[in-house]
This record gives C-alpha cells, sequence and structure tokens, in this order.
C-alpha cells in the first residue's frame, strides 16, 4: 500500500481529484494506494472554510477504485485538533490558508502509516509516482527538492514543501512536528508551516529538482507543481494558474502531456456535478 496525504476545505476537490488521477494513470503498479485527506471546519473565519464533504469523499474512492479495488480515499476531520494546537496561533492568517497547518498534525492521527507522501493539490504526476515515492527515507526525517526561487533568494539548501515523502517514524522519534507546532503557537513566521518546518528539520534528504518542478515541464519532470510563479512577458508579474484551468494549461504553458487526465477530470467533474442536482 503506498500512502499519500492531501490537506485542505471543500475548494481542494478539483486539485485532488486531478492529482489522483494524474498519480492512478502514471502509475504502472499492482499494489493499492490510500488517500488521506485532513480536513476541518473553520468557517469561524472565513464562511467558504467548509470541510471535504461525505459525497465529495465517497466520489473520489468510487474513482479510486475503477483503477484497482482496494484503493482507498479517506478524509480525517481534525477540526479539533487544530483548535487545540493551532486556534488563534499568530500564523492563523498566514499567506495561505490554515490548512496548510493541517500537515503538522500527522503524527498525532491514529493510524498513519509509517511512510507518508504530503502532496499539496496544485500538483501533478507526468512520470511514475514510484520514482519519488520509493526513495529510501529510513535515515531521515523527509525528502524534498528544493523550492525553485527561495534556493536562490533564501538559502542554496531552502526546501518547498508542497512534496514531503514522510518518515512518520523517525518525526515521532525526533519531534519534528511537535517542535514546528510549538514555533508556530509562539512565534509570527514569513512563510508559516513551510518556515517551521525547515527550523525544525534535523536531519533531510534533498531530491533533484525533477520531483518538485515549480516553474517548468520537462520530459524528466516526475511532478509539476501548480505554484505561483514569475513570468516576464509581456512584462514582469506573477501569477497562479492551476492545472484544473484547462484552457489557461493550455494557452499560457501550452502543454498538452496530461490532456488524457484533464480530460477525463473535466468529464468526472461534469458526472459529480451532475449528480447533486438529481
Amino acid at each position: 500500500m503506498r500512502n499519500i496525504l492531501f490537506c485542505g476545505n471543500s475548494k481542494v476537490f478539483d486539485g485532488v481529484l486531478t492529482c489522483m488521477l494524474s498519480v492512478l494513470k502514471r502509475t504502472h503498479a499492482t499494489d493499492p494506494f490510500c488517500f488521506y485527506i485532513f480536513t476541518m471546519d473553520m468557517t469561524r473565519i472565513r464562511p467558504e472554510y467548509t470541510p471535504i464533504s461525505e459525497d465529495m469523499t465517497d466520489f473520489l474512492e468510487r474513482v479510486a477504485k475503477k483503477f484497482h479495488p482496494q484503493n482507498r480515499v479517506i478524509s480525517v476531520d481534525v477540526t479539533v485538533l487544530y483548535e487545540r494546537y493551532f486556534g488563534g496561533c499568530p500564523n492563523e492568517s498566514a499567506y495561505c490558508s490554515p490548512y496548510t497547518l493541517l500537515r503538522l498534525l500527522a503524527d498525532l492521527v491514529p493510524g498513519m502509516p509509517d511512510k507518508l507522501l504530503y502532496l499539496d493539490a496544485d500538483i501533478l504526476f507526468q512520470r511514475d509516482i514510484r520514482l519519488l515515492y520509493d526513495k529510501d527515507v529510513s535515515h531521515v526525517e523527509y525528502a524534498a527538492a528544493r523550492d525553485h526561487y527561495g534556493k536562490y533568494l533564501i538559502s542554496p539548501d531552502y526546501i518547498n514543501a508542497g512534496v514531503l515523502l514522510l518518515n512518520m517514524k523517525n518525526i515521532r522519534r525526533t519531534g519534528l512536528f511537535m517542535k514546528a507546532r510549538k514555533l508556530l503557537q509562539t512565534k509570527k513566521l514569513i512563510f508559516a508551516d513551510q518556515s517551521a518546518i525547515i527550523r525544525s528539520t534535523r536531519a533531510k534528504m534533498l531530491l533533484p529538482q525533477k520531483f518538485n518542478d515549480q516553474k517548468f515541464l520537462h520530459k524528466h519532470t516526475v511532478v509539476r507543481h501548480f505554484s505561483r510563479r514569475l513570468f516576464y512577458l509581456p512584462y514582469p508579474h506573477t501569477d497562479n494558474i492551476k492545472q484544473w484551468e484547462v484552457e489557461r494549461v493550455h494557452t499560457v504553458f501550452h502543454y498538452h502531456a496530461f490532456d488524457d487526465i484533464l480530460k477525463e477530470y473535466l468529464y468526472l467533474k461534469y458526472i459529480y456535478e451532475k449528480s447533486k442536482h438529481i
């Protein structure tokens, strides 16, 4: 069983669906996947911060089981844990939503596996996930690739926390997430969860950029991360194009490597929306 973790509210449905499809369609393996989704009700901050619904989870699992009957999609409501450790903390209104903090609760959720691949929802796999997941992380807390911009602007080894191959056994032993939570509870950090992880790390493995390409898509790219990036034309500006914005993926990036995934996503999204109105 290969185990993957997403975190977010009901708005990450499109990201989870597209990323999950890319994993299942690009991986040629006989063993099943378990997709975990940490979610919570944070409507006290914003009305749209509603958790992943049961019908979303059920739909995602039905899709996953078409590829392997033992595939699972499990949503875990961590609202109580979040309020206990992060409620009202200085980083609750960070640069991203409070849902980015949820991965730091993975050591507190019962039954989580010892090896876990955390993924931001704005990610697509171009190549077999086993190239990443099967890396040996037994001697470290996690494996991650450098941040495309941070490695120039902050530090040569500055990592991007959107793709983390987690050794949960070591993380529980070293207290990595516990230390990160304490930092977030007491100190405002520029990049919140990512900063807390980096400051609390004892041992990590640096992966090649192809395991978290945040700007380009090469033939050797395994993971394309559709995060905010800098464009120089027609004038210097940033944009945040996501993979489920299919027309913009075609017209701005001129990507067609994911067409089979995105075509299936559009069909499944139509089926899902239609089922809600029956």
